[in-house]
């Protein structure tokens, strides 16, 4: 099934932060987004709605939408709350993980690989994200599941604005290592690993780096 066209929005403005196309502070025009993806300003809402509940746009009376400027307490809050849930998601994994759930894991590995070849840091964002997403999923708790949703979606924010593209494009292997612990039934390794692996991702943001000046929207999303 085709995703909806709001979720589409949703993923491009999140792949252009992601390469850093779209800036922290760029608007977010109602008008220019609906005339971009030739869509009614309705789908343009949605999507907008969906990255403001996530904290990844900033909705500003009389003014608009933005994309959200994270600060350092933002990212520690963000990455603190990550290591807290996931280190319950992954002891779920564990334990419960089936043939079909590690083959899953694997697959999207393989995704992650073929995006690193290709040095396609939006993508290696998106894919870092979705296994992360995926592992909830296997987790079996969907509350968890609605939380890590949103956290991860801030933390690419967080990473596609201040993080270094070998940060990003590194972690897959990290990824790898979670897996062999999982299919392993190494409960210890994997939760370890993983702490490394997020501390890793937190430990390559730099608020001091240069900041991208914000150009041509229809450029960025279109880029």
């Amino acid at each position: 099934m085709d995703k909806p066209l709001d979720l589409l929005i949703v993923d491009s403005i999140l792949d252009a932060i992601a390469d850093q196309r779209l800036p922290a502070g760029t608007k977010l025009g109602e008008q220019a987004l609906s005339d971009i993806f030739g869509c009614n300003r309705a789908n343009v809402r949605r999507a907008l709605a969906t990255l403001t509940a996530h904290q990844v746009v900033d909705l500003l009376p009389n003014r608009g939408a933005y994309v959200a400027t994270p600060t350092p307490e933002d990212a520690r809050n963000v990455f603190q709350a990550r290591r807290a849930i996931e280190t319950t998601i992954c002891r779920n994994v564990v334990r419960r993980a089936t043939a079909e759930d590690i083959a899953a894991l694997r697959r999207h590995l393989i995704e992650e690989d073929a995006a690193r070849g290709r040095d396609n840091r939006p993508a290696a964002i998106r894919l870092s994200r979705g296994f992360h997403i995926l592992m909830a999923r296997l987790g079996g708790n969907p509350v968890l599941a609605r939380y890590l949703e949103e956290l991860t979606m801030r933390s690419s924010l967080i990473i596609g604005l201040y993080a270094t593209a070998p940060v990003t494009l590194c972690a897959e292997d990290e990824h790898r290592g979670i897996v062999a612990a999982i299919e392993a039934g190494d409960e210890a390794t994997a939760l370890r690993l993983l702490d490394e692996h997020l501390r890793h991702l937190e430990a390559g943001i730099d608020f001091d780096r240069e900041r991208v000046v914000a150009g041509s929207l229809s450029a960025a999303l279109r880029g």
